[in-house]
């Protein structure tokens, strides 16, 4: 199946790592538009936004998610076995007012942003989308940033995804962007879908010829330079873990960059986080001090860094998970997933995590225990406590289950009892996840499950409220 996929090159991974996005082309024939966007404009029309069931209601999109350059472009970044996320929307944009800059939330929840590429998104243009019509725009190099580093409304580094129809936009899931303004006077659609990595990487799944990271050839000026970062995320891509590179170094230089980490910039507060990382014992000191701090900042930029400080930093990350400081222990937590297998001795700790009185604090070590167990090693208290989880009070912790579940592959299989159950819960997504963590788990007993659940929550393309019987 590989070799008919179009995956992406060494320098197009470089750039998606560095810039946060590539905009790509699929080469369909005009018709095949033309069809996609009669039905767009027949069902926005008579029937308003489908929202998460543009899939099914459109069914030639599924024949977009089926094309070698769309599926090699995910593949590449996200590994063979990646999740089509539940979540989709179709945007509509007539307006000749630009949109605001913004990051997309995880379906309205908050959530500690993954710097790796766990997910992604697809921003897909059916029509000739040039700058007149107003395509997205995406800032380059912003990804990794909670706050906006740029300033104003209008900026010329913006990149936008204009193309001829078939044009789409492959984002880190975190990146700035926005509408741009459409003054052509005519219908602009671009269709989201949203994607989430299920393995832990263990070789290159891209077309993969240079082992070292190098900076991309065709790197955009305006983009701050985090080699680091980028280079820890290419090397973990290739399955080669993901510890920060040694260097010498010396409590006072540790001082220097503690006092970065605390800055205002969060740019070199990353950059002092990975540093630090790669001091040894005086660095994961000062990050373990940062992380039980009282500045958010530089508590998850910390976090970040102990996540790539190697398997040392566990006992600390261990120990963070009982501070009294809320956000402590999340990041504790969020660090803990992202050491992945280095971090299995705390499952533990984590499952213990999920009594906590806290919400974000019992949903990241959910998250955490779905990522060390994604090498498909997990054990039975580990299965057994994200089962429970689905049972949560809070619907954020009851999903973020269902998709740590999606981690874990047949070694899930005692938790499909209660996934069964989570399909009958009240959050859409709470339903979904457990759906998909039932594919993913794919015993026999699983797909059962699932076919029975999919037999009655068949969805019928033609029917409309125009349409309920013929033809």
């Amino acid at each position: 199946m590989t070799n008919q996929l179009q995956l992406l090159s060494d320098e197009q991974m470089r750039t998606f790592l560095a810039q946060g996005y590539l905009i790509l082309q699929t080469d369909f024939s005009d018709a095949f538009h033309e069809r996609l966007l009669g039905q767009l404009n027949e069902v926005y029309s008579k029937e308003g936004n489908p929202g998460n069931n543009l899939l099914p209601r459109i069914r030639e999109l599924r024949q977009v998610f089926d094309h070698k350059i769309v599926r090699g472009a995910l593949t590449s970044v996200l590994g063979p076995n990646y999740m089509l996320h539940a979540h989709r929307h179709g945007h509509f944009n007539n307006s000749p007012k630009p949109g605001g800059w913004h990051k997309d939330s995880y379906w309205g929840y908050s959530y500690t942003r993954h710097l790796r590429p766990w997910w992604a998104m697809i921003m897909y243009f059916p029509q000739d989308t040039p700058l007149e019509l107003g395509p997205t725009g995406v800032m380059p190099g912003t990804q990794y940033y909670e706050s906006r580093t740029f300033a104003g409304d209008e900026h010329e580094a913006e990149a936008k995804a204009s193309g001829k129809a078939g044009t789409f936009a492959l984002i880190h899931y975190d990146i700035w962007h926005r509408s741009t303004a459409n003054t052509a006077g005519k219908e602009r659609y671009m269709l989201k879908f949203e994607f989430m990595r299920t393995e832990l990487p263990t070789s290159p799944s891209w077309d993969n010829r240079e082992r070292e990271w190098r900076l991309p050839a065709s790197l955009d000026p305006s983009v701050r330079r985090q080699e680091a970062l980028w280079r820890e995320s290419w090397h973990w891509l290739q399955g080669r873990g993901g510890v920060a590179a040694a260097v010498d170094g010396s409590a006072a230089r540790a001082g220097e960059l503690a006092a970065a980490l605390a800055g205002a910039d969060e740019p070199a507060a990353l950059d002092a986080a990975y540093a630090l990382a790669a001091l040894g014992e005086p660095g994961r000191a000062a990050l373990l001090a940062a992380l039980h701090g009282e500045a958010k900042q530089a508590s998850r930029c910390a976090a970040y860094g102990l996540a790539v400080a190697g398997p040392q930093a566990v006992p600390g990350l261990v120990a963070a998970l009982g501070a009294e400081r809320e956000q402590t222990a999340a990041h504790a937590a969020f660090a803990l997933g992202e050491q992945g297998a280095a971090a299995a001795g705390a499952a533990e700790a984590l499952a213990a995590k999920l009594g906590d009185a806290s919400a974000p604090v019992r949903c990241a070590a959910v998250e955490a225990l779905g990522c060390i167990g994604a090498g498909g090693t997990a054990g039975a208290a580990l299965v057994a406590a994200l089962a429970e989880a689905l049972g949560d009070g809070n619907a954020q912790v009851r999903f973020t289950a269902g998709l740590a579940l999606c981690k874990l592959g047949a070694t899930a299989e005692a938790a499909v009892p209660a996934l069964v159950r989570a399909m009958e819960d009240d959050n859409r997504y709470v339903r979904a996840h457990a759906a998909e963590a039932l594919y993913y788990i794919g015993t026999e007993q699983a797909k059962d499950a699932l076919l029975e659940f999919l037999r009655g929550a068949r969805w019928c393309p033609s029917t409309t409220p125009a349409s309920t019987f013929y033809p």
